[in-house]
């Protein structure tokens, strides 16, 4: 007796595959513009990231300071300082770092695209 065949159920893919890898002759002219443009485009989302990062959390010692009222308070039973740098500054966090991840991967594949173009061109 034979046993069936083993079926693997998966479901739909949840992220984009990998964007495939195509190699750009630095020494032209052309990959320099290529790779210029996606180190800029790169250094441009993460310097707006850590702009958001320093305005939603490094402004928060400067809030305390100009209104000392909310150090007093406690919501919850639980200290304003404690329960915004100990609970609420994950999930912003995580959504920093997600909108970062999305800006990052968009460069990345309108890069791809752009070499594919290229490549068809040729």
């Amino acid at each position: 007796m034979t046993e069936p065949q083993r079926v693997r159920v998966t479901g739909p893919p949840r992220r984009r595959p990998a964007v495939r890898r195509v190699d750009v002759d630095e020494d032209t002219r052309l990959g320099e513009v290529y790779l210029g443009s996606l180190m800029r485009a790169q250094l441009s989302i993460a310097l707006r990231t850590l702009a958001v990062l320093f305005l939603g959390v490094g402004s928060l010692p400067l809030l305390f300071l100009l209104a000392p009222g909310l150090v007093h308070t406690a919501p919850f039973g639980v200290p304003l300082p404690w329960l915004l740098l100990g609970v609420l500054v994950y999930p912003f966090l995580f959504l920093l770092g997600r909108w970062y991840l999305r800006g990052a991967e968009r460069n990345e594949a309108s890069y791809a695209d752009l070499l594919r173009s290229d490549d068809e061109a040729r």
